[in-house]
C-alpha cells in the first residue's frame, strides 16, 4: 500500500566503503517488513565503484554524490534537509540490521512522543556487546578512563559493563544506528557541520536535551557493528580527528578554562604514554606490530600539538 510519508528514511553516509555499503543496505532490505521506509546514500566523494554499486544494485535507493569528502555531519544534514520520513535512522556502512531491530525502536518512539532520539545495542560480530551509550563529555571522563567510571559508577556512567533489559534514558549515544524524530530535528535542529567526524552525534544529543527531548538507549534494538572500518584506513589521521572533536565540544560547551585544563591534561598523559609505549618497543626490539602502531599515533599527536593543532591534520 502506497503512503505518502514513510515510517523511516534510513541515511547513510559512505566514502570508499562499498563492500560495507553492500551488507548494510540489503540488511535494511532483509529486516524491515512491517514500515514503509526510504533510503539514502550520501557518498563522501569515493574513488572506489560505490556510487555505480548503488544505482545498479539498489536503484530504488535516493542518491547524493558528493564531489569531496564533507565530513559526517554535513554529509548527513544534505539527506536530513531532503528526507520525508516520520523518523530518521542514521546508520554508518559498517552496520548490519538484525531482525526487528528498527521496527522495536519505531513502536518505542511511538509509544514515547517526548522522546527525541534513541539507539540501539550495538553488536560486535560475536555477538558481545560493544558499548551504545557514551556520556557528555566532562573534565572527569576524559582525563580518566571511561570503563573504570562505568564500573564504579554505573548509574552516571552506564556502559557495556551492565546488562539492560529495559530502554534507559541517557546523555548520549554512539552513533552507529540512532533513530531521530523529525519533529525534534526541527525544533533542535541539525548536526554541527563544525564537526567533521568524531562527537557530532553527542553534541546532538546535548542540543536534543537542552530543547526538552529525552536521550534513551534502547537494549532490544541489536545492531551489529564492525567497530572503526570506516576510520581504520587513515587510523593516525582519525585519531586526530577525535581530539580535534574533543578540544572543538569543550570550546562550545564547558567554556575556554575547562578546554585550557583539558588540553594541559591531555597532553601531560601524552607525554607518559608515549614515553611508556617508547620503552615497550624497545624492550621488544620493535617487534610487536601493536606497539608499533601506538608509538605512531602518539608521535604524531606529540607532532600536530607542537604545530599548534593545525585543523589540515585531520581527515579533512
Amino acid at each position: 500500500m502506497r503512503v505518502d510519508v514513510p515510517d523511516v528514511s534510513f541515511i547513510i553516509v559512505n566514502r570508499n566503503t562499498r563492500r560495507l555499503l553492500m551488507d548494510c543496505l540489503k540488511s535494511i532490505k532483509d529486516t524491515v517488513k512491517t514500515l514503509s521506509f526510504e533510503t539514502w546514500v550520501v557518498d563522501n566523494g569515493s574513488s572506489d565503484d560505490s556510487v555505480e554499486f548503488v544505482k545498479k544494485t539498489f536503484p530504488e535507493v535516493k542518491l547524493i554524490e558528493n564531489e569531496r569528502n564533507l565530513g559526517f555531519a554535513k554529509a548527513n544534514n544534505l539527506a536530513l534537509s531532503r528526507m520525508s520520513g516520520r523518523y530518521a535512522v542514521l546508520l554508518n556502512t559498517d552496520t548490519v540490521l538484525t531482525e526487528k531491530a528498527v521496527e522495536t525502536m519505531v513502536e518505542f518512539m511511538d509509544k514515547n512522543p517526548d522522546v527525541g532520539i534513541c539507539g540501539g545495542q550495538l553488536l560486535n560480530e560475536d555477538s558481545s556487546r560493544q558499548n551504545s551509550i557514551a556520556n557528555i563529555p566532562n573534565l572527569l571522563t576524559e582525563l580518566t578512563n571511561k570503563s573504570l567510571l562505568r564500573r564504579l559508577f554505573p548509574k552516571k556512567y552506564p556502559g557495556k559493563e551492565h546488562y539492560y533489559t529495559e530502554p534507559i534514558e541517557v546523555e548520549s549515544l554512539v552513533g552507529a544506528c540512532l533513530i531521530v524524530r523529525a519533529e525534534a530535528i526541527k525544533d533542535a535542529g541539525y548536526l554541527d557541520e563544525d564537526y567533521f567526524f568524531f562527537l557530532e552525534e553527542t553534541d546532538w544529543c546535548l542540543k536534543f536535551k537542552q530543547k526538552g527531548w529525552k536521550v534513551f538507549h534502547h537494549p532490544e534494538a541489536k545492531i551489529f557493528h564492525l567497530q572503526g572500518q570506516t576510520a581504520k584506513k587513515e587510523y593516525v589521521r582519525a585519531r586526530i580527528e577525535y581530539w580535534k572533536s574533543r578540544y572543538l565540544f569543550f570550546k562550545k560547551h564547558r567554556g575556554i578554562m575547562a578546554q585550557l585544563v583539558l588540553r594541559v591534561g591531555l597532553l601531560i598523559r601524552l607525554l607518559l604514554d608515549f614515553s611508556l609505549v617508547v620503552l615497550h618497543n624497545i624492550a621488544t626490539f620493535f617487534t610487536v606490530e601493536k606497539l608499533r602502531k601506538r608509538l605512531k599515533v602518539y608521535t604524531a599527536l606529540i607532532l600536530w600539538h607542537l604545530q599548534g593543532c593545525p585543523d589540515s591534520w585531520g581527515l579533512k
